[in-house]
C-alpha cells in the first residue's frame, strides 16, 4: 500500500539496499558476458532465463497468465521500457565504457522519472526537484569531462545509457498503469515473458545466437547469475517495493547502485576508478539527495 506522504517506510528501504546489490551486480556479470556474448544475446538469455526461474513459482502460489491480447499489454509496454531497451542500451554502452561508469549514468534514472511524470502531469514539480536535475545535469558533465566530446567511442557508450536511463524514467510512467490486482511476483514474471517474446525477435534479426561460438563456463556462470539474481529475484523484491512506495521511489534504488557496481568492477574485473568518476558520483548522488527531500527535512528537524 502506498503511503499517504509518498514516504518509504524502514522495510522498503532494506528491499531497496537488497535490490541496489542484486542490480549493481548485474553491471559486474554484464563486463564478464560481453568479453565472448554479443550485448542483443545477453539481453535475451536474461530476460528468457530469468522468465524459466520465475515460471515454476507462478504454479506454486497458483497465478494465473494473463488472457486475452488487451490483458496483456501493460505487460509488453514495461517490458519494453524496463528491459528490452534499457538492457539493450546499457550493454551496448558498455562496450565502449566501463561497468563502473554505466552504473553512476545509470543513477541519473530518478532525474529522468522526475522530468517524465511532470510532464505526463502525474506529479508537481517542485522547486527542489528542479534544483535537483540541474544538479544532476552537472553531474552527468563532470563525469565525460572531455568538453562533450560525443563523437569518441566513450561519448557514444555514455549516450547509450543515459538513453536507458530515460527508458527507466517512462517505465515509472507505465508502472503505474498495471493491474493493481496482480501480485509482485506475477507482474515480475509476465514482464519477463514479453520480454523474452521481444528479444527473441531483435536478437534473432541482429545476432543471430544459434550461429555464435559456444561460450566458456565461467560467462555460463554469470549469465546464471544475472538472470537468476540480478533479473529473476530482483525484479520480485522491485516490483513489491513498486506496489507499497511508488514508482517514484523505487527509482531512488540508482542512488545506491554505482557503489556496489564500481566496488565489483574495481575488485573483479580490475577496472580503474578515476578522480573525474569519484566527483561526477558524488554531485549526482548529491543531486538524488535534493530530489528525495528526506535528508533536508530531517537537517530542519
Amino acid at each position: 500500500m502506498l503511503s499517504a506522504d509518498n514516504r518509504i517506510d524502514r522495510r522498503d528501504w532494506s528491499l531497496l539496499g537488497l535490490l541496489s546489490v542484486l542490480w549493481g551486480g548485474s553491471f559486474f556479470f554484464n563486463g564478464v558476458i560481453l568479453r565472448e556474448l554479443p550485448p542483443l544475446t545477453l539481453v535475451l538469455l536474461r530476460v528468457a532465463l530469468g522468465a524459466v526461474v520465475l515460471l515454476p513459482l507462478l504454479r506454486g502460489y497458483k497465478i494465473e497468465l494473463p488472457r486475452g491480447l488487451s490483458a496483456w499489454a501493460p505487460f509488453f509496454a514495461i517490458g519494453l521500457f524496463n528491459n528490452v531497451l534499457p538492457f539493450s542500451l546499457i550493454v551496448m554502452g558498455q562496450t565502449h565504457i566501463s561497468s563502473g561508469l554505466a552504473s553512476i549514468l545509470n543513477a541519473t534514472t530518478p532525474l529522468f522519472t522526475v522530468i517524465v511524470m511532470a510532464a505526463a502531469g502525474e506529479e508537481r514539480l517542485q522547486v527542489r526537484r528542479v534544483a535537483g536535475v540541474i544538479v544532476g545535469l552537472i553531474g552527468v558533465a563532470i563525469l565525460h569531462g572531455d568538453a562533450f566530446g560525443f563523437g569518441t567511442k566513450q561519448g557514444i557508450g555514455i549516450l547509450l545509457c543515459l538513453a536507458a536511463a530515460f527508458s527507466y524514467g517512462l517505465a515509472a510512467l507505465v508502472a503505474r498503469r498495471l493491474p493493481s490486482r496482480v501480485p509482485p511476483l506475477g507482474t515480475a514474471t509476465f514482464q519477463m515473458l514479453a520480454s523474452a517474446a521481444m528479444m527473441a525477435v531483435v536478437a534473432g534479426v541482429f545476432d543471430r545466437p544459434w550461429q555464435l561460438h559456444m561460450p566458456g563456463t565461467t560467462t555460463w556462470l554469470a549469465v546464471i547469475g544475472l538472470a537468476t539474481l540480478s533479473t529473476a529475484l530482483a525484479y520480485i523484491v522491485f516490483f513489491q517495493i513498486l506496489q507499497r512506495s511508488g514508482a517514484t521511489n523505487v527509482m531512488l534504488v540508482t542512488l545506491l547502485i554505482p557503489v556496489t557496481a564500481i566496488l565489483l568492477g574495481y575488485l573483479v574485473l580490475g577496472e580503474r576508478i578515476s578522480t573525474r568518476e569519484v566527483i561526477g558520483a558524488l554531485v549526482i548522488g548529491s543531486a538524488l539527495i535534493v530530489i528525495d527531500g528526506r535528508v533536508l527535512t530531517w537537517a530542519r528537524r
